[in-house]
């Protein structure tokens, strides 16, 4: 009965595989006539566009690996139905489960390829690809504010404890990772504004002496503490230093100022993760960021939905169009996934629903549909 398992892998792998590069090319082409509209635009030329594309293929791949399984599946199975091999399958003693069995376990090989392709080759590609197009086009990070990017930076001490708060704005996030125009404002434990600092550049540097930035032209206004009534002391005045350079200190990375550069949903988990505990600590709303978390964590898992869901196509009997029909309706199918993980990612947002309900409950009515089909073609 080995021989069986090995024949359906091989044939689902290699439909898989034909269909996510037909998938690939009609997606690059269309990806491409978008950048086209931008070449000659500042510096853009033909070659930069191409080269963009072709870093976001990885990032396909990993979007397109549900789809492709689905289709993939559904055309074996349909070819083995027209072709009598599956009735063979039937009558030599395969089952329904074993057949789930089977068509999840080549499913695995799949999810385990695209978890491998979304969390190390994707998301590194997006960013070159990224830095590649900023770097043609002479662009900076798109900004949240007219004023540029805004962080919160807590510094605590050893124990935990809140020692200062530092907020940071930074105009412009360049491509190679340095930050231009900083302004710097660090407060208190009791939230009084302690001083002012403003550079013009900013490097990141993290080496054997600890992470930290290089700051040049530094200009800052230190405020002197409050003296109480009474208590005779002179008052103290507000100094202004100025350094050519200055090592500051900091858990914010490039990475973290330059989030903006690679949308949520592309991010490697590690990155997600860094980044939604950097939010947690400076108490800023993370939903988005979770949201995209758990559902890179569970879109891979829909593979082996939508293979499961392309079972019930082999036991369809349908002569006239019958390849055709199939394969049509698994597009429809995976188009009708797609719009609803987007749909619940959304609805979760603006409901505050817990994020790994909105990441796994389109995998769970899909998964729940294709064994409720299945147990119908069973009993019927």
């Amino acid at each position: 009965m080995r021989t069986l398992p090995r024949y359906l892998r091989r044939e689902l792998v290699a439909a898989t595989a034909f269909v996510l590069f037909a998938l690939l090319a009609i997606f690059l082409f269309f990806d491409l006539l978008r950048q086209v509209d931008e070449v000659g635009r500042g510096g853009y030329t033909l070659r930069a566009a191409l080269l963009f594309v072709l870093l976001q293929q990885p990032t396909r791949i990993y979007e397109l690996m549900p789809l492709a399984a689905l289709l993939g599946t559904i055309y074996v199975l349909a070819k083995l139905a027209a072709s009598s091999e599956f009735t063979i399958m039937r009558v030599s003693g395969m089952g329904t489960l074993r057949l789930a069995l089977w068509v999840v376990g080549t499913g695995l090989l799949f999810v385990a390829f695209t978890y491998l392709v979304g969390e190390v080759v994707a998301p590194r590609a997006e960013q070159l690809a990224q830095r590649a197009r900023l770097l043609a086009t002479g662009a900076t990070v798109e900004r949240e504010f007219r004023s540029g990017v805004w962080a919160r930076d807590a510094q605590r001490d050893a124990a935990g404890h809140l020692e200062r708060l530092r907020f940071v704005n930074v105009r412009e996030v360049r491509a190679d990772g340095s930050a231009l125009d900083w302004r710097i404002y660090e407060f208190d434990r009791q939230n009084r504004l302690r001083s002012i600092a403003s550079a013009a550049e900013g490097r990141f540097f993290d080496g054997p002496d600890g992470r930290h930035w290089l700051l040049t032209q530094v200009v800052e206004t230190v405020f002197p503490p409050e003296v109480r009534e009474g208590a005779g002391e002179p008052l103290p005045q507000t100094a202004v230093r100025r350094e050519a350079e200055r090592r500051w200190a900091s858990d914010l990375t490039p990475d973290i100022l330059g989030v903006l550069l690679v949308k949520p949903e592309r991010m490697a988990l590690g990155g997600l993760a860094e980044y939604i505990r950097h939010l947690a600590e400076n108490r800023q709303s993370a939903e988005r960021y979770e949201i995209a978390f758990w559902s890179k964590l569970f879109y891979p898992l829909a593979i082996l939905a939508m293979m499961m869901m392309a079972l019930p196509f082999a036991y369809l009997h349908v002569r006239q169009g019958g390849m055709s029909l199939k394969v049509f309706s698994g597009m429809l199918i995976g188009v009708v996934y797609y719009m609803l993980t987007k749909l619940a990612a959304h609805v979760a947002l603006l409901n505050t629903w817990p994020p790994i309900v909105a990441a796994a409950a389109p995998t769970l009515l899909a998964l729940a549909l294709a064994v409720g089909a299945l147990y119908w073609i069973e009993r019927r």
